[in-house]
Order: C-alpha cells, then structure tokens, then sequence
C-alpha cells in the first residue's frame, strides 16, 4: 500500500535557489501527504562533485525515499547505483534515484520526457530539420534525446568539451540511427545558426543563465527571428538567453515546462500517485512571480 510520509531530497551544486522544494512539497500538501523535501548542496557542504556517492549511501541510511540529482552530479552518480531503468541507462544521466524496499538504489531520468512535454506544450508547431545544442552534460543528453523522440531529423550538439559532444553524437546516432546527430565546437555556431534559419532552432542545455552563472551562452548576434529558442535553465524562469532572443524576434520557451514535468515524473516514481500537472504548471508561475514581485531575482 502507498505510504502518507516521504522524505526526499536533492543533490547539486548551487541549489539553494532551487524550486523543486515547493513544486513537490505543494502538490504533496494538495494530495494529503507528510513530504519533506530537502537541499544538499554539495557548494555549502564543501565537497565535490565526486562525493555523490557518499552522499546517496547517506541519504539511504538517513530512511531517505529518494532523490533527485542534478549539475554537475547527473553522470558521476550512476556508478553509486544498484540498477538503472532503461532509459537512463541509454543516456549514461541520471536525475531521480528511488530507494526500493530492498534498499536497492535504482536510477531513473525523468528529464527526457519532462522536455519533451513542455517543448511540445509550449512549441507546437516548431519546425524540427535542423536542431543546435548547446551543452552535452548529463542535461544535455536527455534533450537531445527528447527532440529526437520528438522527430528532429538532426541535432548538432555543440560543448567547449569537443570529446564529450563527439561521446553524446555517437550515443545518438548509436540510439536512433546513423546521421541523426553530429557534434563540433562552439567556432561553428553562426554557420550552424545560420543554416537552421526557418529549418529549427537552439537548445541551450548548459549551467549559463543560472542564478549562480549568470550571463549569455553565445554572442547576441547570432540569434534572429528564424530560429526557436528553447531554454532548460529555469531558475530564473526568464533568463538572459530568452529575453535576448524575444527581443530579436525568435519564438521562445523557458525551462519551467521541463521543471514541472520532469518534477511530476519523479513525484510519480517516489510515491506511486498521479500528479496534478496543471496545477504545479500553475505553482511555478505563481512562485517565480512572487519572488519577481519581491524584488528578488527569479
């Protein structure tokens, strides 16, 4: 039988800022349950990323239910793991670890299809040829897979780590066929902007527009109004990158869709029950615009 109290958490960097607290914990309130959600924040600990791992077989011993992981913890904390789901183990990130009954830890990524329903809630009829990416991180891989699944016919991921773009194209291509990714360096952005003009748009799946890493993932000029912009940072909810491209004419869609309903898809798999998406649509608009009322940055 599904239990009334849960305790989970999440692990990253830089956190503190985070909205996955109140995202989980109203709906939980909405559905009658006792849900702490809790921060750990590797930044304010003073460990580094690699200490994931210690920190789930904590979190296990503590009577945690699960957690949830992200930057930089997606991809160094499956090797912590007792199992992954198989969509997981198809993208090598994790971002929702559950701790079964047996006290197995078993690593799932709810990113993919919470990407994939907002970018198809928010960018319907967006045309999909020609896809640039930027990022190819433990996020990263988890949208490229959703704008393939979504029927991209090519994604060209792009990363200061040119071995690590070049590792998620030849995962794709290895996942959906040959020709459907390819990857190069950030030198070659204006030509791929430019030639994706009314063919697809950007994605932008790297930290850059965080609270805690503010700024522009590219220079201005190369966005312009035949292209989408399809942001995965949602805190702030309007980002830099996004006020950016609106004010050059592209058609956007901020990263609180995928916050929703990647946080509904991990809500499900801690406690068994069917979450309102409506309603925690309606939660993030309401919390980033009373912090923004506030004066508080979003």
């Amino acid at each position: 039988m599904a239990k009334d109290a849960y305790l989970v958490g999440l692990i990253g960097s830089g956190i503190g800022p985070s909205l996955s607290p109140a995202l989980h914990e109203r709906e939980a309130d909405r559905q009658g349950l006792r849900y702490l959600y809790r921060l750990i924040d590797i930044d304010a600990l003073g460990v580094p990323p690699e200490a994931v791992g210690d920190l789930v077989r904590a979190a296990r011993d503590l009577g945690f239910d699960g957690l949830n992981i992200t930057h930089p913890c997606k991809q160094l904390v499956i090797e912590h793991l007792d199992a992954l789901a198989p969509q997981a183990e198809a993208l090598g990130a994790v971002n929702t670890v559950v701790f079964e009954p047996d006290g197995r830890a078993v690593g799932h990524n709810t990113d993919v299809t919470g990407f994939a329903a907002s970018f198809a809630r928010g960018l319907p009829d967006a045309p999909l040829r020609e896809i640039v990416q930027l990022g190819a991180g433990g996020a990263g891989a988890a949208v490229a897979h959703a704008t393939l699944t979504l029927g991209a016919e090519r994604v060209t991921v792009v990363d200061a780590l040119p071995e690590r773009a070049a590792a998620l194209a030849t995962s794709l291509n290895r996942h959906f066929g040959a020709g459907r990714a390819a990857s190069t360096t950030p030198e070659r952005l204006a030509d791929l902007l430019s030639r994706a003009d009314g063919l697809g748009g950007l994605v932008h799946a790297t930290p850059t527009g965080m609270a805690a890493h503010p700024g522009l993932p590219l220079p201005a000029d190369l966005l312009h109004p035949g292209l989408w912009v399809a942001e995965v940072v949602y805190r702030p909810l309007e980002t830099e990158l996004l006020r950016t491209a609106r004010a050059a004419g592209c058609a956007v869609l901020d990263g609180g869709g995928m916050a929703v309903f990647q946080a509904a898809d991990a809500f499900r798999l801690f406690t068994g029950r069917e979450p309102d998406t409506v309603r925690m649509l309606a939660d993030i608009t309401a919390l980033a615009g009373a912090e923004h009322s506030a004066g508080q940055a979003v």
